[in-house]
């Protein structure tokens, strides 16, 4: 079994880093490559950047903000927001980033998935999905930062992702984002269920237990959060150490 990851990620806006709910309150919380550098010293096993106003402004990548990250930090480094073409994603591996999540643009653009995979390996390409339960009781693709719904089937969505060769999933639920009560285990779990490439969950960490019941309940590979680590709640040792005494082997 591959060990399992703990992931803080950071929302940006303007070079800050913002925190919200469900997409919405959005306020400003500090530093990006203050709070990178801790998470590293916190032995994080990845950090992720998703500039959140990118896609909906037109804006291109956080450039400046990922070469000063990579400098000060020796985790790999997932970038995100702006993201619409290969040149994007070469300037933004070239700037020090691992790997690069695309989302709104590969909805809009789903050979920009197979392109990156097929220039950059499927190893530096992961798809950040935004998805919300519909009354009919399954999900559905937001894209602009949870703004606009596609009615695009998550469960189709995903395995289209895997089929043009991406290496990752990273699955936010808006229903459960900034909430704090917990990922949203059946939308994780259908999701895993159906692809045979990692899951990162994404959106309603809220205590302790929450990292170790998503690992428990689903098989995604890692799991991320913003709030409890920003916040001082919890360090990502603490979450390791909860996940260790519950036989779950992390890194």
């Amino acid at each position: 079994m591959l060990a399992k990851r703990i992931i803080p990620c950071l929302d940006v806006r303007d070079g800050r880093v913002v925190k919200g709910v469900n997409f919405e309150g959005i306020r400003e919380v500090g530093d990006p490559v203050a709070f990178a550098a801790e998470y590293d010293r916190q032995g994080a096993d990845e950090i992720v950047f998703y500039d959140i106003t990118a896609s909906h402004e037109g804006r291109g990548v956080i450039l400046d903000v990922v070469r000063e990250t990579a400098r000060r930090v020796f985790v790999p480094l997932t970038v995100g927001g702006g993201i619409s073409t290969v040149d994007d994603i070469r300037d933004t591996l070239r700037a020090g980033a691992d790997k690069v999540s695309v989302n709104s643009q590969a909805v809009k653009n789903p050979q920009l998935i197979k392109e990156g995979a097929d220039i950059f390996g499927s190893q530096c390409i992961c798809v950040g999905i935004d998805a919300k339960k519909t009354p009919a009781g399954n999900w559905t693709v937001y894209i602009n930062g949870g703004r606009v719904d596609m009615h695009l089937d998550l469960l189709d969505w995903v395995r289209q992702i895997e089929q043009l060769g991406a290496g990752e999933i990273c699955l936010n639920s808006i229903d459960t984002d900034g909430v704090r009560g917990g990922f949203d285990l059946p939308m994780l779990k259908a999701v895993v269920d159906a692809v045979n490439i990692p899951v990162i969950a994404s959106g309603g960490a809220g205590k302790l237990t929450d990292f170790g019941d998503a690992f428990e309940q689903t098989d995604c590979s890692a799991a991320l959060a913003a709030s409890l680590f920003h916040f001082r709640e919890l360090t990502v040792a603490d979450v390791k150490a909860d996940c260790r005494s519950r036989g779950i082997i992390v890194r």
